[in-house]
């Protein structure tokens, strides 16, 4: 079996679960933060929904210099959030369709200017900087919203909110 077909159904899933827990981001509350040093819902809702274009990024280029490219502006609604969200998705699930073997095992790279922060196979790169990394603020949204007293949705079994029918 070709990688990027063990890799589409964990994509599909992990898109699934991601999309239900931003629907529930509160309206109005993007500004709130847990901690000082914290970032604010709505910005990490933001870094949520744009975690996916990384897997496109990864798979049509050979490297990103972060120095080299400015930051999106804020979404300030859920509806820009779930838009930038399926956005993402959508063109990072169409760049991984049919890519092969060879060309995810490719090297890639993230610079900083001339800092070149990490290097190894986009398959590599795909799995903890693009999917482990999503997994991971996801993680950190859930809290959030319960912090906001927002029910938590199922998201690998059921949560405190959700429980099966």
């Amino acid at each position: 079996m070709a990688i990027a077909d063990m890799l589409l159904p964990e994509f599909d899933h992990e898109m699934a679960t991601t999309r239900k827990l931003l629907e529930r981001v509160p309206e109005g509350q993007f500004g709130w933060k847990p901690h000082g040093k914290s970032f604010s819902l709505g910005q990490l809702a933001q870094h949520v929904a744009t975690l996916p274009s990384w897997g496109q990024i990864t798979l049509q280029q050979t490297e990103f210099d972060v120095a080299a490219n400015p930051q999106h502006p804020p979404v300030a609604t859920r509806a820009a959030l779930l838009e930038l969200f399926d956005r993402n998705s959508a063109a990072t699930r169409q760049a991984l369709v049919d890519k092969t073997d060879a060309e995810l095992m490719a090297p890639w790279a993230l610079k900083s200017g001339a800092v070149t922060v990490f290097s190894m196979p986009k398959v590599t790169v795909w799995r903890s900087f693009v999917m482990n990394h999503l997994v991971h603020h996801r993680g950190q949204l859930s809290v959030y919203l319960r912090l906001q007293d927002v029910p938590v949705p199922a998201m690998y079994g059921p949560s405190a909110d959700e429980q099966p029918s």
